[in-house]
């Protein structure tokens, strides 16, 4: 059973599943005509909430951690899949031992020069899959809150102890992805 979260909302993703290891993390738009390229990445942290080190940050530039625990498996420009348009694998038991949290994060790419913003999206989600039983745990569809922002943290799933809790809180800004990777570093 999926769980739609809404703003603010969280789930223990251990809890959720007998025993988790591995998530997909989808990120999917509909094709519009003004050609917007959403851009996934996910920036790891430290327990003060820093990238661990400059190579822990996945994005379109970077497609594995030096762990080899989170993978972008590629940029998708156009939003033109059938699904998920960009994805992230995360395997939650091999992630560094010193990463206490994933920021998952979606950024517009070159959104300032070009005029675009959340609002002009259509069908925006974000979802985290288990891997192993290709059940989908939850989804946060991505609303017209953000209408004005370029960049948003879409949530966060932080480790305590063993277990993982995913939280899905929408911190949006018009900072393009410098304005995320300015933040974490």
């Amino acid at each position: 059973m999926s769980i739609n979260l809404k703003k603010g909302g969280s789930i223990n993703l251990s809890k959720e599943m007998t025993k988790l290891n591995k998530v997909m993390i989808g990120l999917g738009w509909e094709k519009t005509n003004m050609n917007i390229d959403l851009d996934a990445s996910v920036f790891i942290l430290s327990g003060n909430q820093k990238l661990i080190a400059d190579d822990y940050f996945v994005f379109y530039n970077n497609l594995k951690s030096p762990d080899g625990a989170i993978q972008h498996t590629g940029d998708n420009r156009t939003g033109a899949a059938e699904d998920d348009d960009e994805i992230i694998l995360a395997n939650l038991e091999t992630i560094s031992p010193n990463a206490q949290e994933l920021a998952i994060c979606v950024s517009i790419h070159d959104a300032v020069n070009r005029g675009h913003n959340f609002g002009l999206l259509k069908d925006a989600y974000i979802r985290i899959v288990d891997v192993d039983s290709k059940k989908e745990i939850t989804k946060y569809d991505l609303d017209i809150s953000h209408a004005f922002d370029n960049a948003v943290v879409f949530a966060q799933v932080r480790r305590s102890g063993n277990e993982w809790h995913f939280s899905a809180n929408s911190q949006g800004s018009i900072a393009e992805l410098q304005g995320l990777v300015d933040m974490y570093a």
